[in-house]
């Protein structure tokens, strides 16, 4: 072979290496949430749904933004659905959930309820008032994900961080965990809320979820009751001691959760339908630069 041949042969095959290298550069994020590969723990980020502008809410003297109008759940919808699903409902000003008891397994017609946009920097206000015995939750930084096969929608916990809505004298939740990390307001399964200084099963409770620059703080009740910090060798810490933990039984949490929020470290605030009856008022934003 005459070595002008060898030599076009030569930079054939070098062009298609470079083209090879450049496309799975190009694409090495699609399997992937944040700079973080998943490997076999591959989830498919669904669409997002359509958001709700929120320059058409109405926005207080204090620069919060109005995310409930205690009249119609009008920017709401349900987790992986377009509507919001049938065992919520708007009653005497507040967002209930309507309790089936049929706990975590959601009976038909159930599901968590999401506020339609995401958020990145922000400070939540809302009221809680949870009934006797009752569990709940207020998700934060929440994806909407599916499995690998991009068959079933994940549980939306495995996503997000919980703010712990509970009954601590009645529900077993309270005693199971370490040092009370599972009782109100605290970061579910990972963090207690200290003080504990929530108001008995019947009564108001105020909440505080502050999400800047990867620093959380949960309040209760006027009290900052604890604070971490995402995205960190800390959090990733704490993560392998809770029961999200790598290679557990979520085999998706821990790496959703270690990246929690995303490449653009948004996502969106959820309320749990646990099956027990709940409800949430004054629900408010201001969004922080």
């Amino acid at each position: 072979m005459k070595k002008s041949t060898i030599g076009i042969i030569w930079f054939i095959l070098g062009v298609a290496f470079g083209f090879g290298v450049r496309y799975l550069m190009d694409n090495r994020c699609k399997s992937c949430i944040g700079e973080q590969p998943l490997g076999e723990s591959l989830v498919a980020l669904v669409a997002d749904g359509p958001n709700v502008e929120l320059s058409a809410l109405p926005v207080d003297e204090e620069g919060f933004i109005t995310l409930f109008n205690g009249e119609n759940l009008d920017g709401w919808r349900g987790y992986g659905m377009d509507v919001p699903p049938t065992s919520w409902e708007v009653s005497d000003g507040a967002i209930h959930l309507k309790g089936s008891g049929t706990g975590e397994a959601q009976a038909e017609g159930g599901g968590d309820l999401i506020f339609a946009h995401k958020f990145q920097n922000f400070e939540l206000q809302l009221e809680y008032k949870i009934s006797e015995g009752g569990n709940s939750g207020i998700f934060y930084l929440a994806q909407e994900v599916k499995d690998a096969e991009g068959k079933e929608y994940l549980p939306i916990w495995q996503s997000c961080s919980e703010y712990q809505v509970l009954d601590n004298a009645r529900h077993p939740d309270a005693q199971l965990g370490v040092d009370g990390n599972r009782q109100a307001a605290s970061l579910y399964d990972m963090i207690p809320a200290k003080p504990q200084n929530a108001n008995p099963a019947g009564e108001w409770n105020q909440a505080k979820i502050m999400v800047y620059k990867g620093t959380v703080v949960h309040g209760q009740n006027g009290v900052n009751v604890l604070e971490y910090h995402l995205w960190t060798p800390k959090w990733t810490e704490m993560l392998q001691a809770s029961k999200f933990a790598e290679g557990g039984d979520f085999p998706y949490a821990f790496n959703l959760l270690n990246n929690m929020g995303g490449e653009n470290h948004e996502g969106y605030i959820g309320l749990q339908d646990h099956g027990d009856d709940v409800w949430y008022r004054n629900i408010r934003i201001k969004i922080m630069e």
